[in-house]
């Protein structure tokens, strides 16, 4: 149950997720424009099933909007919520057709008839292919943190035949202005490779990139954590699978299954100087013959 290291970027390690992503995802590019007369940026992800998934940013604020929507009937239309989840808007784009180089459709405030016009024009898409070869486009990210926002690198090369992630940026919402860039190798997780958190339990949220999926339900991230000196943020080192990070206790759950699963690992950790120490660790096997869990030697 060791975590096998992805950095040498060998194209079976893309396929257990991203297998899925090649399935369900038929279209994902970005895009520049304007909604009304206000400059915006907008990346977006559709699914052969009709979902759709996009995030975008008025230039002035830089602040990301995650929508969903359908598409449908060469329809695509995308809700925008408000954080208690009403739908505050409509964003829809009638005879949409992916591979059309331009959009143009309205955004509309719910419970009124001012539908403001939205127009686009493709920067770019992230294709796949063995033979297809591109390098650092830049997609925004659909969470921030105060007065910053993100924009994950992605890059192509040829004989991987999925994108991947190259590095990710730390920009100031204000002014655009870049505040740091990581180098990174990751996989691609659709659009939401960033999340945000308080890791280290400092009271300050900071961020972390997913990095890669294996066997099972069994995921990987790179946490970045933040110095209050320096005003940096900096690679944390944090290792383990699926990592839970509980606030109360102040401890770093990991959980690890195989085998169908039929075993497990959890441990427990807490922080020294922004390191993982073992707290504790377990193992549970499947026994068959009293069809239960027994506990192990953990290897």
């Amino acid at each position: 149950m060791t975590r096998h290291p992805y950095y040498q970027l060998r194209p079976a390690l893309f396929i257990p997720v991203l297998f899925f992503w090649s399935l369900n995802v038929f279209s994902q590019a970005a895009y520049s424009g304007f909604i009304g007369e206000q400059p915006v940026e907008m990346v977006m992800d559709l699914h052969f099933d009709g979902y759709a998934r996009a995030i975008y940013a008025y230039n002035k604020y830089n602040e990301p909007i995650a929508i969903v929507g359908r598409y449908a009937h060469d329809t695509l239309t995308f809700a925008e919520k408000n954080t208690n989840g009403t739908e505050r808007a409509t964003l829809q784009f009638e005879h949409f057709d992916p591979s059309a180089e331009k959009l143009n459709g309205y955004w509309q405030a719910t419970g009124t008839s001012n539908r403001i016009p939205v127009r686009l024009s493709k920067s770019f898409e992230l294709e796949p292919g063995d033979s297809i070869e591109w390098n650092d486009r830049e997609i925004i990210q659909p969470v921030s943190l105060p007065g910053q926002y993100f924009r994950l690198v992605v890059s192509k090369t040829k004989g991987v035949f999925y994108p991947y992630v190259t590095g990710v940026k730390v920009l100031e919402k204000k002014t655009g202005r870049l505040i740091q860039q990581f180098d990174l190798e990751c996989q691609l997780r659709g659009l939401e490779n960033l999340e945000t958190g308080d890791y280290n339990f400092d009271g300050i949220r900071e961020f972390s990139v997913f990095e890669s999926s294996y066997a099972g339900p069994n995921t990987s991230r790179i946490y970045f954590l933040y110095d209050t000196a320096s005003k940096q943020y900096f690679n944390s080192g944090f290792e383990g699978t699926s990592l839970e990070f509980d606030a109360g206790r102040k401890r770093i759950y990991e959980h690890n299954q195989c085998c169908g699963g039929r075993s497990h690992m959890n441990a427990e950790y807490k922080l020294v100087n922004n390191k993982m120490v073992l707290v504790k660790r377990s193992c549970l096997e499947y026994d068959e013959k009293t069809e239960d869990f027994r506990e192990v030697t953990c290897d």
